[in-house]
């Protein structure tokens, strides 16, 4: 693991680069789209476009509560077959370029973490989705390190291009 900065604009992501922080419970995920900012806070705010692309692609997404707003709150439900893995959290903060929250899965409700998405317009329709997340301890940033984050972050996103693409957000 290295120290983290943040990266210049000059650096690509066209890949989720996800690194963790050597120093803090953390981990930073940075990711260009080829969308405008607004499209891309559309896509984490709208409870039926957030369910079609969040996860990796063996996983179906239901949402059972979305308040994406300041002091809001969500749960939602990824299932494969008869799995089932709940999530929840609240929105202490929505603007237009940044969305705070927290992230608790229901299968380890004591880590929790509290993440910060930042969307840069990096112009040309481009925008860098900075996501920092910051866990409660080293355990529970590596217990979701190991949880398989990595492939749904990059399926994921992956999902999130097409339907980002196919202009329907």
């Amino acid at each position: 693991m290295t120290t983290v900065q943040s990266p210049d604009t000059t650096t690509r992501y066209p890949e989720a680069a996800i690194l963790a922080d050597e120093h803090v419970p953390a981990v930073h995920i940075w990711r260009d789209f080829a969308a405008t900012p607004a499209q891309l806070v559309r896509a984490h705010t709208d409870p039926d476009l957030f369910a079609r692309w969040i996860g990796p692609d063996s996983l179906t997404t239901r949402i059972d509560e979305w308040s994406c707003r300041t002091n809001g709150a969500y749960r939602y439900v990824s299932t494969r077959g008869d799995e089932e893995y709940a999530f929840r959290g609240t929105f202490p903060l929505v603007t237009e370029d940044k969305i705070v929250q927290t992230f608790t899965w229901e299968g380890m409700p004591e880590a929790i973490a509290l993440e910060t998405l930042t969307f840069e317009d990096l112009g040309d329709g481009r925008t860098r989705l900075h996501a920092f997340s910051l866990c409660d301890s080293f355990e529970g940033r590596d217990a979701m390190l190991a949880s398989g984050m990595e492939t749904g972050v990059h399926e994921g996103y992956a999902k999130l291009d097409r339907m980002l693409a196919g202009g329907t957000s």
